[in-house]
């Protein structure tokens, strides 16, 4: 188990926030910079968010179907060179710098991409032979009755919306060209174009680490194909949502509100579902982080319905049963356990069971409780170390944010850290300090230290990417250009110095 984890370093920055004149990251030659950017810093990992398609909310947590690709990442560039678009559709696509606007791109970017599709070869072969995969069969159907009858799913005609199978075939038939395809053509250049990317990358020695949520999104392809797989009522909407339950960060708990999975239906099946979501992931990424993990465990139920998540309750997951039969059918595959907020015993102990790598957030290492979970000294191999995630606030951002008096113990005790790493790191100020936090990380025991993009070029919140509970203005996050020599040198020193 785990033979994959050994010790290294990588860099979390989304495919989103890669530069570009077209206003989201892309699979395009800036991806193949960064890529070029990690090694020359001695970097061993490349950790990515889901790369799936975005629905309401731009979140890739939420999808419109767990196995797809982003369209707003196709490389338009390679359209071109392809002759699927000229240069003058081309030139329209480009905008100014700065954070992602996703209500532009949805009224341009699929505008551009049905030019190319009316381009393309449809009986290219292996175009041809996608299509006859049925991979993505339930995804360009479901997508085509969204373009027709737009809306979530529950609200289709009821041939449709409970997916009968007559009306479903008719329904195809009569999209085929003008919908149906179109939607197979945008994963199929998706997927010809990561997986050219992902190739060049592994070429260099860098394995690309990918998110998988442990939720679906309701009005998504998966929910719609299997409602048996999700706790609905006959009318297909949810009977139970997820949620966390209130602490002291959010006193009425957070409601998710995707629907929560039927796991004694998914169990008689035998977890054929989550088989091919993870063979699918597999086959994208070379690790694997599933996003809360301990829901597998036990998981936070609230009665669909309520506006907060204080009338929820926990409930059993699969457990190790799911794991087990994973490895029966695929193998050891790499996964990192995101298991932050593990307050019981028996929920770390599930992790520990499993024997994947969970995670250490150094970013609240520091309130001065020896026992606190993320403070280097209680951090031993079988982890992957970072100073914040996609969730948190930039180190430079918390920082900020501290009084001088917070500031000043909250440095005392990264020197502490530092002393016990045996580390000398002088620093003083703000932007010094977010540097040796990255120092701390990196001078850990985890086997797998990661560090934010942000964090390593030292941006404040300016570039955070998400404020969990909240809808609008996250996810815009984008570099202005490649990161510079001299950061890769820093990044380069480091792992020399910390064997990474």
């Amino acid at each position: 188990m785990n033979e994959w984890l050994q010790r290294g370093s990588g860099v979390l920055c989304h495919i989103s926030s890669l530069p570009n004149k077209y206003g989201i990251g892309s699979l395009g030659k800036e991806a193949y910079e960064f890529a070029d950017w990690l090694k020359s810093a001695h970097v061993k990992y490349w950790q990515i968010l889901p790369l799936s398609q975005t629905g309401y909310g731009d979140s890739p947590y939420s999808s419109v179907f767990s196995n797809s690709g982003n369209p707003y990442f196709i490389d338009l560039e390679a359209l071109r060179d392809e002759g699927l678009i000229d240069d003058e559709e081309l030139s329209n696509c480009e905008v100014t710098e700065g954070p992602i606007d996703y209500g532009a791109l949805y009224s341009t970017r699929f505008n551009v991409l049905r030019l190319a599709y009316a381009r393309f070869n449809l009986k290219d072969k292996d175009f041809v032979k996608f299509e006859k995969s049925g991979e993505f069969d339930e995804y360009a159907i479901f997508m085509s009755l969204k373009t027709r009858y737009a809306g979530s799913f529950d609200t289709f005609p009821d041939p449709y919306k409970y997916g009968e199978y007559l009306a479903i075939n008719d329904f195809k038939s009569s999209v085929y060209k003008s919908d149906y395809c179109f939607w197979l053509f945008v994963q199929f250049i998706f997927r010809k174009q990561w997986f050219k990317l992902k190739e060049y990358v592994n070429s260099l020695g860098i394995k690309i680490i990918g998110d998988m949520p442990l939720y679906v999104a309701y009005d998504s392809a998966d929910v719609w194909s299997h409602p048996e797989y999700f706790k609905l009522d006959k009318e297909l909407r949810p009977t139970e949502v997820a949620a966390t339950p209130p602490d002291n960060f959010s006193p009425k708990g957070q409601l998710w509100g995707n629907p929560v999975y039927n796991w004694e239906v998914m169990e008689a099946d035998g977890f054929e579902w989550w088989l091919g979501r993870l063979k699918n992931a597999v086959a994208l990424y070379d690790v694997i982080r599933i996003d809360h993990f301990l829901g597998f465990d036990k998981y936070f139920s609230v009665p669909a319905g309520e506006t907060t998540a204080e009338k929820g309750e926990w409930k059993q997951g699969p457990g190790l049963k799911l794991f087990m039969r994973i490895k029966r059918k695929l193998g050891d595959v790499a996964l990192i356990a995101e298991d932050l907020g593990a307050k019981s015993h028996a929920a770390a102990k599930f992790r520990e069971r499993t024997g994947f790598p969970g995670m250490k957030v150094m970013l609240f290492a520091f309130d001065g409780e020896e026992d606190n979970p993320n403070h280097p000294m209680n951090v031993s191999e079988n982890f992957v170390a970072y100073t914040g995630t996609h969730d948190n606030p930039t180190t430079l951002g918390l920082l900020n944010k501290m009084n001088g008096l917070q500031f000043s113990i909250f440095k005392d005790r990264l020197r502490e850290a530092l002393e016990i790493e045996k580390v000398v790191f002088p620093f003083s100020t703000r932007t010094e300090a977010t540097l040796a936090l990255c120092v701390c990380v990196m001078a850990s025991n985890a086997k797998l230290a990661i560090l934010p993009v942000q964090d390593l070029l030292g941006y404040d919140d300016a570039a955070r990417m998400n404020v969990p509970s909240t809808v609008h203005g996250n996810w815009r996050f984008r570099l202005f250009g490649i990161p510079d020599r001299k950061t890769a040198a820093i990044l380069r020193k480091l792992n020399k110095e910390f064997n990474r």
